[in-house]
């Protein structure tokens, strides 16, 4: 069975992921509803799976995370048991914050964060350690050109439920 989000639906979600910490009176009268209305349609949303948590964005710069780096890493294995260990070994590593199964040369991409150099390499070296590689290549970010924080949501007309 699927669900719909309408227009409203849409609009509460945009405001959502502009700032969550928003008071529901500012948010309902923002897309054009009361508040009590405004909620349950959150609340629907959350049971829905659409919004999944609240949390706080924190600047990279101020808690000394400045370097990003994306590593592309090419698999010794392809098979569940070595997969399941890679994806245990990345868990472990908190500066690990994002990993991304790849089709393509590439089987892996990792995002990490750190403060420097010398901590990335002690970052790489614990994965190492822990994991055999066919290749890894790192990719030190200069610069981060453009950040979107927020979804698109001119695909959410229909959704599964």
């Amino acid at each position: 069975m699927k669900k719909t989000l309408d227009e409203i639906d849409r609009r509460i979600l945009a405001a959502l992921q502009r700032d969550a910490s928003a008071p529901l009176a500012a948010l309902a009268e923002e897309v054009g509803l009361s508040p009590s209305p405004c909620w349950r349609r959150i609340q629907r949303m959350k049971d829905m799976g659409v919004l999944s948590r609240n949390v706080w964005e924190l600047d990279p710069h101020s808690v000394n995370l400045s370097l990003t780096v994306f590593v592309a890493i090419r698999a010794r294995e392809h098979n569940a048991a070595w997969l399941e260990e890679f994806r245990t070994a990345c868990r472990a590593i908190p500066e690990i914050v994002e990993i991304h199964r790849l089709a393509g040369d590439v089987d892996y991409l990792l995002k990490v964060m750190a403060p420097d150099i010398s901590a990335f390499d002690a970052i790489y070296k614990r994965l190492t350690e822990k994991i055999a590689l066919a290749s890894v290549t790192s990719m030190i970010s200069m610069e981060a050109m453009h950040v979107r924080h927020g979804l698109p949501l001119d695909y959410c007309v229909d959704l599964e439920a």
